[in-house]
């Protein structure tokens, strides 16, 4: 019943639609009353005190009341029908929401295949819970009470004597409730590994046929893939146990009211009459309880799907995602000031960390591999909350600004450019959604994209395939600038953004860089020295803190770490001591 209670309120939304269900499903349930008066009549009136004249209008009332209770059927359904849909919309437009507002750490933890299976899976077998199980089980309830009641009215015996199996029903379903949420928690949990790791085999099929690991990933995937089958085989076994046990207990209600309803016949206690039309309703009050014990199984495979779900609709949020201060940026003066960060609680990713950037100036970050310096731009953007000390853009701490704020006025490059599967130009688009054509050819210009883009078979309206598996890593990169300079931001984040290519694209994407650096305040991270060596100032870092600052030539002068890593990672064009 909690499950049903957490997911009322989508219901709430659309009250129209669930009162006009269950005026159809009222309607529909007391048509079912009048085919046993029916027959009560025909037997009792027609045939044993001999009034033919009225068995014709016996018989039309009997089928009208069917007609009646289809056609309400046919209008609850449709109206289900609609209600679910709008249902299933809300659900997965508030998931999607959510998703959107949780922080980095929370996308840390969980698989994307999980993710999609519970948006595109989970929300569907909720939903069930939703919709089926509240409607069919309202109007199950509906009918096992007027039924009841009708055979309370007419002969109180034999309706004791007809629910004489109800207690055993209810100890059935008690114990499939208590022992199934385990069962379907598990068929749940292996899909969502299946799903995780096929996510992660389609994105990675290159490297699978490079390194001919066809088979042994076939192999791993038939793994994931008998573990669901074996999940779900136990809940079916459970299953082919529980319902036909339960309809055989339900169907001893009617050899019951058969032994002593004949009985009560031959004793002429009631009517032949009587005793049919109870004898026909019978099935009408034991069917909506064997529809019971179904939605049983259909609650307990949602709860373990609505487990899911909300455990994404009740994750904390980003804080201070939306609210705080609006940042009106002008100068890009940026201070981090004692910051101290660490990922998993232990050791430090950042251990005190001060630096400033000062309006306009290009600050290059360097340092071998874990030093922190992916570290400061991700906490620069706020994707990490940092654990000690303030950052401050313009004197305004960043923990008072507002995420979009803060966001609006930072452009970021990565390494590995991101691209939706969609044109060039909805990529481009990302930066400024009312940007014209020729604002795209501009930036695309200086970014040195024009001459690529111009000879793509539609140009602007070119797909670039699921993360832009049609263009090349050096194409992405300037289409990402391209992005980066349409934004037109104060800040500018370069991470590794002349990685992974070769000498001429790196030329040319430095030359666009260059454009795109102009007038703002720039941090880099790169390991090739033509990147860092005409910043304004370069910090280099060293386990989570920074060992030496100052200009390319003075750290050479030093000696010191950042003199060795030219001589061993950054690319050199000259002698380090010199």
């Amino acid at each position: 019943m909690k499950t049903i209670f957490r997911v009322l309120p989508w219901l709430r939304r659309y009250p129209r639609l669930a009162i006009g269900q269950l005026a159809c499903a009222i309607l529909g349930t007391l048509m079912v009353l009048v085919p046993p008066n029916a027959i009560k009549s025909v037997i009792d009136e027609v045939i044993g005190q001999n009034h033919p004249e009225k068995l014709l209008p016996w018989v039309l009332f009997a089928a009208a009341a069917w007609f009646g209770r289809d056609l309400m059927t046919t209008l609850r359904i449709i109206l289900n029908n609609t209600l679910e849909q709008h249902v299933i919309f809300d659900i997965r437009s508030d998931l999607y929401r959510r998703l959107q507002i949780l922080p980095l750490p929370w996308f840390d933890q969980k698989p994307t295949g999980d993710l999609m299976t519970t948006v595109a899976e989970d929300v569907n077998a909720m939903e069930r819970v939703l919709i089926d199980g509240v409607e069919q089980g309202l109007i199950a309830s509906l009918q096992i009470g007027v039924v009841g009641a009708w055979m309370f009215w007419h002969s109180p015996s034999l309706a004791v004597i007809g629910m004489l199996p109800l207690p055993f029903l209810a100890a059935g379903a008690l114990w499939y409730t208590l022992t199934a949420r385990g069962r379907y928690k598990e068929v749940r949990q292996a899909t969502s590994e299946m799903n995780s790791m096929l996510h992660d085999n389609i994105s990675g099929i290159r490297q699978i046929k490079a390194y001919g690991m066809e088979e042994p990933e076939h192999q791993r995937f038939n793994a994931f893939s008998d573990r669901l089958r074996a999940a779900t085989l136990r809940v079916m076994r459970a299953w082919s146990f529980y319902n036909p046990s339960m309809n055989f207990i339900g169907a001893l209600g009617t050899v019951l009211v058969l032994y002593f309803g004949g009985r009560a016949v031959l004793n002429r206690s009631i009517t032949p009459g009587e005793f049919t039309g109870f004898l026909f309703l019978m099935p009408f009050f034991y069917e909506p309880v064997g529809r019971l014990h179904s939605l049983n199984q259909i609650l307990q495979a949602g709860r373990a799907a609505a487990d899911r779900v909300f455990a994404i609709l009740e994750a904390p949020t980003e804080p201070n995602a939306a609210s705080g201060e609006t940042l009106h940026l002008t100068r890009g003066h940026v201070e981090f000031d004692q910051v101290r960060f660490t990922y998993s609680g232990k050791n430090a990713t950042l251990d005190g960390v001060t630096l400033e950037a000062k309006p306009g100036q290009a600050i290059a970050l360097v340092g071998p591999t874990g030093a922190g310096k992916s570290t400061i731009i991700n906490l620069l953007t706020r994707f990490y909350e940092c654990d000690g000390g303030d950052i401050r853009i313009d004197g305004q701490s960043i923990k008072n600004l507002s995420k979009p704020s803060l966001r609006g006025a930072i452009g970021y490059v990565t390494q590995e450019s991101f691209m939706f599967n969609g044109t060039v130009r909805e990529n481009l688009l990302i930066a400024k959604r009312d940007a014209t054509d020729d604002e795209l050819w501009t930036v695309l210009e200086a970014a040195n994209a024009t001459p690529f883009v111009r000879r793509l078979p539609e140009q602007l309206a070119t797909q670039v395939g699921e993360r832009g598996v049609r263009l090349s890593v050096g194409e992405k990169q300037r289409i990402s600038i391209a992005r980066a300079l349409l934004k037109n931001p104060p800040i500018l984040l370069l991470d590794e953004a002349t990685a992974s290519v070769d000498t001429e694209t790196e030329r040319l994407i430095q030359q666009a860089l260059e454009r795109l650096m102009v007038n703002r305040t720039t941090f880099v991270i790169a390991h090739r020295l033509s990147t860092v060596r005409h910043a304004d100032r370069i910090y280099v870092l060293n386990l989570g803190q920074i060992v030496e600052q100052g200009t390319h030539e003075e750290l050479l002068r030093l000696r010191g770490l950042y003199a060795d890593l030219c001589r061993t990672s950054l690319i050199a064009t000259e002698d380090p001591a010199s």
